[in-house]
């Protein structure tokens, strides 16, 4: 049977909501035991060591361990997560997931059953700390919100149809270990993952797209189920027009990673844009323009890293 390794990245956690993430994980794991569980402290303020609910967990499960890695960013991060498991399936849970009972017994059966699948994840359901309005419901994408019934895969690492999201992240431990071999080797000089206020995303896109590099697929399949916990804070029009610019910005890095760069828009685009613009209603407007923003500012950075690049070969 393949290992579990369960691996949490967190921040300045909340203690309501964290408490509630390691809870569902304590619950899976008596149902159905992982190899270990590494919680990896992003150099929070307050060590979580000293938080008695974080004391609790770990006395309660005994595979689990407490590391706290100083360097700042969801990249190192996750990163030492890997190199400190030792599961031959790794999957990431966010510090506001709530995963569902047989979670872990779900993806032992998908990676028994589906050997060419290289990284995964299943349904993300949103639980809303206030009710929020009705104009957001067509943004909730951006939490990774997903509800479907039937399993896809492919071997495409840029089809939405099939990519897995960070939440609930399942890979084998050789995408992983891949994934760890191109952030060593400098291959990804250019950070995607958030890290303090940046809303930048993508690093697990980068990640799962690792098993399409390697001969794998990546697939979605809707036995495994978590809940998504979404603050009020992040349902204000403001938060949502900068979340939209970060991942804009950061689907034209990642796509670079792979061979696909960025081209000046073209007059003819431009005029398109415009049009588009003037076609849309208010709110669709504010997003769009966040969106042709973030494009911008995910174009300048691939161009400044290539310009960066081609000066070092110079001068060696």
């Amino acid at each position: 049977m393949p290992g579990i390794s369960v691996i949490v990245c967190t921040y300045n956690p909340v203690e309501e909501i964290f408490s509630r993430c390691l809870d569902s994980i304590t619950v899976a794991n008596q149902l159905h035991a992982a190899k270990e569980i590494v919680i990896v402290d992003n150099n929070s303020s307050t060590s979580l060591l000293e938080k008695e609910y974080i004391r609790q967990f770990l006395q309660l499960n005994n595979n689990a361990k407490l590391l706290r890695e100083e360097k700042q960013g969801l990249t190192p991060a996750r990163i030492r997560g890997i190199k400190e498991s030792t599961g031959s399936i790794l999957v990431f849970v966010d510090d506001d997931n709530f995963i569902k009972n047989n979670f872990f017994q779900c993806a032992e059966a998908i990676a028994q059953n589906n050997p060419h699948i290289g990284a995964w994840s299943g349904q993300v359901h949103l639980i809303f700390e206030q009710e929020p309005e009705a104009w957001t419901k067509k943004y909730w994408g951006m939490f990774v919100y997903r509800e479907f019934d039937e399993n896809r895969w492919s071997n495409f690492p840029h089809m939405p149809e099939t990519m897995p999201c960070g939440a609930g992240l399942f890979v084998r431990r050789n995408v992983a270990e891949y994934y760890v071999s191109l952030n060593d080797q400098g291959k990804r000089n250019i950070q995607l993952d958030r890290s303090g206020k940046s809303l930048s995303s993508g690093g697990d896109n980068d990640l799962a797209a690792c098993a399409c590099d390697i001969g794998l697929g990546v697939g979605l399949f809707h036995e495994l189920s978590l809940d998504h916990y979404i603050p009020k804070n992040r349902l204000s029009k403001e938060y949502l027009l900068s979340l939209a610019e970060g991942i804009s910005a950061s689907a034209i890095v990642f796509r670079s990673f792979r061979n696909e760069f960025p081209k000046q828009l073209s007059f003819k685009n431009k005029i398109a844009n415009t049009i588009r613009l003037l076609l849309k209603n208010k709110i669709d407007k504010q997003f769009y323009k966040a969106v042709l923003k973030g494009e911008a500012t995910g174009r300048k950075i691939v161009f400044n890293q290539i310009l960066q690049n081609e000066f070092d070969q110079e001068k060696n």
